[in-house]
């Protein structure tokens, strides 16, 4: 049986869930579905992967990756973003989701569907747990805000990463 909506979730308790094909993520103890992306979020996505992969390659960061996944930042804290760098570690290229405990990068592809979630949730949650960069690449203005943990305000980049 589905717990109640006023059931504060784990990353725990959502990686039990039976896989029904729904993408779910937990912000801050709160379940929360991800939609369905749309085909030019799907483009961005790839468009983003491959630029983002060769640059992490070629400067030996880490690995670029992209969701579906199960990114545990904390007990209460379960997230899928759209594109993520996991920093190179002395254990080599993780081989299981749980391995991931630190992210140098998360990315958003933001729609207005999920500019609310984006902006103001996920961005407290990946400020919070120290991710080095986190973008909002907002699909209608053309534009990624660049946000570090320090940071009260966007950096805008429209022109170029």
């Amino acid at each position: 049986t589905m717990p109640t909506t006023e059931t504060h979730w784990t990353a725990e308790m959502a990686l039990a869930l039976p896989d029904d094909g729904k993408r779910w993520e937990v912000l801050d103890g709160e379940l929360v579905e991800i939609p369905m992306p749309s085909i030019q979020h799907q483009t961005v996505l790839g468009n983003l992967l491959v630029s983002l992969g060769a640059y992490v390659r070629a400067n030996k960061l880490g690995w670029a990756m992209f969701s579906p996944s199960d990114i545990v930042l904390s007990p209460h804290r379960l997230v899928q973003p759209d594109v993520f760098v996991i920093p190179a570690g002395p254990r080599g290229e993780p081989k299981q989701w749980s391995d991931i405990t630190r992210l140098l990068l998360a990315v958003e592809i933001s729609c207005p569907d999920t500019a609310h979630v984006d902006r103001v949730r996920k961005r407290k949650i990946y400020q919070g747990q120290g991710v080095n960069e986190y973008w909002i690449a907002d699909l209608n203005a053309q534009l990624i805000e660049r946000w570090r943990p320090e940071d009260v305000r966007p950096e805008i980049m429209s022109e170029e990463l």
